[in-house]
């Protein structure tokens, strides 16, 4: 066989690089990552734990648990009560809400606080309520100021500042979770940013370049996918966080919530490493929700969902995952203020106090991740809050972002507004979700 030159071989490794740096750069700017051959997966024994886990009622001092067990802090005793509309992890009516809040900075301490108050306690020292937040974070009061120069001096008042801004919170549905989960970061961050190419270009369908480009949140672990603020990167940190926040389970991962008042007494975690991955994989192998098909009116409808600009952040295929309907991008769904108007985009204390600003990564109060819309039908009430009673209703209040595809939604004639409700509602829960074995559970007592 004949060798190569000396200048073919370098001819030959030059070659090399530039294919190395051509296919650097197609899987960089083009690519969405390593293709999904397989769907989640997990053992079938594995699974049937990790259902046991989730139906399973928490009490204090659970057997189940290698700790305290439920508690102290909690807002339901079992995954089941919360996720249940469709089958056996769905989402949860309002009754289910909880309140989440966030404290701004004030003059004594400089930090963002965000938490929880949580619906219930296991004895009545750790009980919280919105009353006793506000009572360890008080209004910080106003004071009046002088400023300007010597020969021009101008008094200034600063009004009282409410560093406690809290909102209600919905469950959402879990179906498919496992394979948001592998929607990669590459995904997310390509669509973000042809979006943002096709804006500047002006090109974007129907001039759809009204809609801001919605902004990916980095967290620890790679990019938010899970949570309405998109606070978590993996499925296995949302239902570490869930496990903690809303039964008190502490895991290897996260320890259990603490009540805003009084001390409690360190405890190992309630649920070990076995448990606690068995738990996932129930919740990762959820089967993912179906669009149902022999609907006349579906292919229209999902036409005009794409005419009016809801497929703009709600983007129908991502990734290697089809059918999912979300960017998982950060939007504003309020309205900005009026001149000199107060509202969630002026939730703050004045800058006259001398407070830090908010975190670039932190979301606004008014920011919201687009929600997947797989199984939407199944899904009722709307919204982060839970507000929007119907689907109507839910596209009603996209008034600050998409506020342009809210009137071109109303501009439509009666029958085709109709007839893109239609489409949503062929959006439907997996029909293959497990059903609840004790129904009896999402019933809340909160005496």
């Amino acid at each position: 066989m004949r060798r190569l030159s000396l200048a073919g071989q370098r001819r030959l490794f030059l070659l090399s690089v530039l294919g190395i740096a051509a296919f650097g750069t197609y899987w960089g700017f083009f690519s969405d990552g390593l293709p999904i051959i397989w769907g989640p997966s997990a053992r079938a024994s594995e699974v049937a734990q990790g259902r046991e886990l989730f139906e399973h009622e928490w009490e204090p001092n659970d057997p189940l648990s290698r700790g305290d067990g439920l508690g102290p802090v909690f807002n339901a005793k079992s995954c089941a009560s919360c996720h249940f509309q469709g089958g056996l992890g769905g989402g949860g009516a309002n009754e289910h809400n909880v309140t989440s809040f966030e404290v701004f900075p004030r003059p004594n301490d400089p930090k963002f606080v965000t938490g929880t108050v949580h619906n219930f306690s296991t004895d009545s020292t750790s009980k919280e309520t919105e009353k006793k937040l506000r009572q360890m974070y008080p209004t910080v009061k106003g004071r009046s100021i002088e400023t300007g120069t010597e020969s021009c001096r101008m008094r200034t008042l600063i009004p009282d500042f409410d560093p406690v801004h809290t909102q209600p919170v919905q469950t959402t549905a879990l179906f498919g979770a496992g394979w948001i989960d592998m929607i990669s970061d590459r995904a997310i961050l390509r669509n973000e940013r042809n979006r943002g190419v096709r804006n500047a270009a002006k090109e974007l369908q129907l001039e759809f370049n009204t809609i801001p480009v919605g902004r990916a949140r980095r967290v620890a672990g790679g990019l938010g996918k899970f949570g309405w603020k998109a606070q978590f990167a993996s499925l296995e940190e949302f239902v570490a966080a869930a496990c903690a926040n809303e039964l008190g389970l502490g895991t290897s991962s996260t320890e259990q919530a603490k009540p805003l008042v009084g001390a409690t007494a360190p405890t190992v975690p309630d649920l070990d490493k076995k448990q606690f991955r068995a738990l996932v994989a129930f919740v990762k192998t959820l089967p993912k929700p179906v669009a149902v098909a022999g609907h006349a009116s579906a292919d229209r409808g999902k036409e005009l969902f794409s005419t009016v600009g809801c497929a703009v952040c709600h983007v129908p295929d991502l990734g290697a995952v089809k059918g999912v309907y979300s960017d998982f991008l950060l939007y504003t769904l309020e309205p900005p203020p009026p001149p000199g108007g107060g509202g969630e985009y002026n939730l703050g204390p004045s800058p006259l106090f001398n407070l830090p600003e908010r975190p670039e990564h932190e979301p606004k109060p008014s920011e919201w991740k687009t929600p997947p819309l797989w199984g939407v039908a199944d899904s009722a009430p709307y919204m982060h809050d839970g507000s929007a009673p119907t689907l109507r209703d839910a596209i009603l209040k996209h008034r600050g972002d998409a506020k342009s595809v809210t009137e071109k939604y109303n501009a439509l004639a009666p029958d085709d507004q109709a007839t893109l409700l239609a489409f949503l509602g062929t959006l439907k829960a997996p029909p293959d979700a497990p059903s609840l074995s004790n129904p009896a559970v999402t019933k809340l007592d909160r005496k």
